[in-house]
């Protein structure tokens, strides 16, 4: 029997799987089926026995890739849709991604995201207050009654209709980024709309069209960058993609230490792969290059520069003129120094450099300041570097941490607001301990030189005046007046490698290696500690970083 659609789910160390696969028999409305591969496990609970599901079981995980494609194989239906297994659906979603096919509203080349939220599958339950915690990994301690006399997991499986994704996109470095903006455009007030990528967790197409573009490439490795993969072959083999805002799912992301994803982290694989795929035309059945999906969606952040009512100015990054401000108390070891300068200089391409130090040294145009180290005169120093800098847009650099090349690949597309590079590790010099955690520094902003200097000028000013306060912080956008400065935003990025912070004892901030020393959990979202920093290698040990370190400052 030859089924409409079938719904492909692999799954790896899935707990919600069960759930996932009910959810669906309970909202389908098609003659649909679900096609679930067991990706080198047994399922702990049960799962439905049901004729429209069938089971793949291997007990050597093959990958996501590699199930998705081989559940895609065994199905027969006009349509399959590839989803997570940790997802809730609208009533009737199968009928409604199906119906704008059927109908001929959309062609047989088009792939189909339905619209996203996020899914709040459980709470933690205190079984000594009765206190719920949000869904995280398991808690050890109640942050109501404090007691650790244990928790159990309430089932909610609602979704979050708070927290909406309709568009996305891929960045320079092809990495997934939302797109909440591109909502504003006149031509997405449709039910079905263009969307330039997605998460890659549920979408959907005609088989057939999936045997075309030659399924998932699993020389990606297991999985990562699928929605990229999808987005460009769906669009560069001269078809489409597509948002239905006529129905959604709801997706489970789980993105805490303990509360991760359930295939191994593909470190930079797959990254690389799609970088050479699309960037080097690698694929055969491209009728299009890369930039035409840029040029069809433009402006797009980090491509291109949004600009007045007048309409859209392409702004590339070669016709901005970029610059860096680089400041320094001085009192920093030679070696971390001279290693934080010569990153700079390998990812500066040509930009201009300004540093501003307390003591004469020999790196971009330098001016000093006769003033005691201080956080005033740090203000002061960035203040400085932004007046005798010439550049359209700035990069502020500290000079103990060492930034990446594709850190300054960066294009702001705002000019009225600050943006902050999120990818950044905290590594300590002597023993290579690393932490990250979600986090805004001033080390990692950029943005258009006038808006910098408007701020600083009033930053210095007003701390002259007042002292300085934690109340206004230290990041320009984290707060709005009365706290903080000026009223415009702070926007997240993310370069394709991090930054590393390098602790060592002479910071102007402390230093955490808990999440306990934050005044606040919400400070350190995302927590996680590794012995290797991605993209720079094993940092745990003593004297292995100190000897990465030296490395950099010789080579």
């Amino acid at each position: 029997m030859h089924r409409l659609m079938s719904i492909l789910v692999p799954a790896r160390n899935e707990m919600f799987l069960k759930n996932t696969i009910e959810d669906i028999l309970s909202n389908i409305e098609a003659d649909t089926e679900v096609i679930a591969v067991l990706d080198g496990y047994i399922p702990d609970r049960p799962l439905p026995d049901d004729p429209r599901v069938k089971l793949i079981h291997h007990m050597t995980s093959i990958g996501q890739r590699g199930a998705s494609n081989e559940a895609a194989r065994l199905s027969t239906a006009k349509y399959i849709m590839k989803c997570d297994a940790h997802c809730a659906f609208d009533k009737g979603f199968d009928r409604k991604l199906i119906e704008p096919y059927e109908s001929g509203e959309i062609d047989q080349n088009t792939t189909t995201i339905p619209r996203m939220y996020n899914l709040h599958v459980f709470n933690w339950k205190c079984r000594a207050c009765g206190d719920e915690q949000y869904q995280g990994p398991k808690v050890e301690k109640c942050a109501k009654c404090h007691k650790s006399d244990g928790f159990e997991m309430v089932m909610v499986w609602k979704p979050r209709l708070s927290r909406r994704t309709d568009f996305a996109r891929f960045d320079r470095e092809l990495h997934f980024q939302y797109w909440k903006d591109y909502e504003k455009r006149p031509e997405t007030a449709v039910d079905i709309a263009d969307v330039m990528s997605s998460i890659g967790a549920c979408w959907m197409m005609p088989r057939q069209r999936f045997i075309d573009i030659d399924g998932l490439d699993e020389r990606h490795g297991s999985w990562g960058q699928m929605g990229t993969e999808i987005a460009c072959k769906s669009w560069l083999s001269g078809g489409r993609q597509v948002v239905n805002k006529r129905t959604w799912f709801s997706h489970l992301f789980r993105t805490q230490p303990n509360f991760g994803f359930p295939y191994p982290n593909p470190g930079t694989g797959a990254r690389k792969h799609s970088q050479d795929l699309w960037r080097n035309g690698k694929w055969p059945k491209a009728k299009y290059p890369l930039q035409w999906i840029v040029d069809k969606f433009a402006p797009i952040p980090d491509w291109h520069e949004q600009t007045s009512a007048a309409g859209p100015v392409v702004l590339t990054e070669q016709k901005l003129k970029k610059g860096i401000v680089y400041y320094t108390d001085c009192r920093l070891d030679p070696t971390i120094m001279k290693a934080c300068q010569k990153q700079i200089l390998a990812g500066a391409n040509g930009h201009h450099i300004v540093s501003v130090s307390l003591e004469p040294i020999n790196f971009g145009d330098n001016y000093t300041l006769d003033l005691e180290r201080s956080i005033l005169t740090m203000f002061k120093q960035m203040l400085k570097g932004i007046e005798f800098c010439d550049a359209d847009v700035i990069f502020l650099c500290e000079h103990d941490v060492l930034y990446h090349p594709s850190h300054f690949q960066f294009v702001p597309y705002k000019k009225d607001a600050y943006f902050y590079n999120e990818n950044t590790w905290h590594v300590d010099y002597k023993t290579g301990t690393s932490a990250y955690w979600i986090c805004k520094q001033v080390s990692g902003l950029c943005a258009y030189r006038d808006l910098l200097l408007e701020h600083y000028r009033k930053r210095v000013a007003h701390v002259s005046a007042n002292g300085f306060s934690r109340n206004c912080g230290f990041e320009p956008g984290t707060h709005q007046p009365p706290r903080g400065l000026d009223s415009y935003k702070a926007i997240s990025w993310r370069s394709a490698f991090p930054n590393i912070d390098i602790r060592h004892g002479q910071n102007l901030t402390p230093s955490r290696w808990r999440q306990d020393q934050f005044r606040s959990q919400r400070s350190c979202q995302g927590w996680e500690m590794a012995d290797a920093v991605p993209g720079w290698g094993q940092t745990k040990g003593q004297g292995i970083f100190e000897q990465l370190v030296m490395r950099l400052a010789n080579g």
